[in-house]
Order: structure tokens, then sequence, then C-alpha cells
């Protein structure tokens, strides 16, 4: 197993994956930039079909975006090169990626689908999981099974490893979400087709903060 980096990443609860074909109304570039001013700052670079000169691009003009915030930028692959070669913060492997090497300078995540996948990404270092599909996924239709509430509570049970819930990601999925055990939620068509990508990020990011305090308050309740 690798070194755990000191500094956990994605920071906060929403983790925000790329799809410029979802994004027509503004552009890749410009609806992260929105979705950064909603308070987001952890991206996944996903766009895996594009040649590696456009996508390095890509990446360098996320950073850029990323960087005055202190935000996270993920590359999502193998390709070890390219997140140094821009400054990327680390890695967001599929899972059946191979564990590419020494990778003790970069954050690594992976995704996840069962109890197997999510053991596994522990074992082997990962600082994060994404789990999917929660629910049935408008980006990707009839992709599954789907897991439900019931079945991410049931992996956040047997893992101390930070989980994103992917999925069907809406306001009150998400509060749902966090409320089976998740750390947080990951969001693509949400954000990517939103027509105000800022106020989505926004009222995500306020929803799963009174969760959390929700959650907190009645843990404190049970404890007195």
């Amino acid at each position: 197993m690798r070194r755990k980096n000191e500094a956990p990443v994605p920071v906060g609860p929403l983790l925000v994956l790329t799809d410029r074909r979802q994004a027509t109304r503004l552009g890749l570039v410009a609806t992260v930039a929105a979705a950064v001013g909603g308070g987001a700052r952890a991206v996944v670079l996903r766009e895996k079909d594009l040649a590696r000169p456009a996508r390095q691009e890509l990446a360098v003009a996320l950073q850029a975006v990323l960087a005055p915030v202190d935000g996270r930028l993920l590359i999502a692959g193998t390709d070890v090169g390219l997140a140094r070669a821009t400054g990327a913060h680390g890695l967001h492997l599929a899972a059946a990626d191979p564990w590419p090497g020494d990778l003790t300078d970069l954050v690594v995540g992976r995704s996840g689908h069962d109890h197997d996948e999510v053991r596994a990404a522990a074992a082997e270092g990962a600082e994060y999981a994404t789990v999917s599909p929660v629910l049935a996924s408008p980006s990707k239709p009839g992709y599954g099974p789907v897991l439900g509430m019931d079945g991410l509570g049931a992996l956040a049970a047997v893992t101390d490893l930070p989980l994103f819930a992917l999925g069907g990601m809406t306001e009150e999925s998400a509060a749902e979400a966090l409320a089976a055990g998740a750390h947080g939620v990951a969001v693509m068509g949400a954000v990517m087709a939103s027509p105000d990508p800022g106020a989505t990020v926004a009222a995500l990011l306020a929803t799963m903060a009174g969760t959390v305090a929700t959650v907190a308050g009645a843990l404190i309740g049970t404890r007195r």
C-alpha cells in the first residue's frame, strides 16, 4: 500500500465530473468556472476520448479556474504523466484500471460499484471512492443495477473509505445519500447540463450542509 497523503482530497462533500457533451450552453471550461463560483472545489476531468494534447489543454484551463480557490483537479484514468505535467492533484481510476505505480505525490480515487470493489480500493491505498449508480442516472440511462440508498448505506458500513454517491444526485437525493452514510456526492449531468451551474452547486452544498448539521445534532442528542 502506498503512503497516504496528509491533506485529504477531494475537498468538501461535492465532486464534479466533467462532460463536455452536456456542457453545451456555456462550454466546458465556463461551466466548471460557474460551478467553482457556486462553491465547487474538486473536479474530475473525464473527456478520455480526446487526443492527449487537447485533454492537456483542458486540464491547464481547469487548473487556472481552480487554483485561485485552492481547488483540486483530478484526471480520470491512469495517465500519471498528464497529471504531473498539468499540476493536477491526482487521478480518478475506473474500477478496472490498474494501479499505475508509485503515486505518493498524487491523490488517487477509484470508481466502485459493490463491496468487493470498494474494499479493493481501500486496500490498495485510494483516498476515496465513488459508488454508482445509487439512483437511475439521466446521463447513463439503463446503467445499473441501481444500489439505492440502502445499498449505499451497506457499502458505507463496511469501509472507512470516504464514499461519494454518484448517479441521480439532486438536492433531495444528495441529502438522503449523506444521511445513508456517504461522505459526499459526485455529480455530472446535474451540473454540466444546468442552465445555471453555479446556482445548482450552491443549492447542493447548502442542502448537504443542512443535512450534516441535522445528523450531527441527532447524534449529540442521543448521547446526552
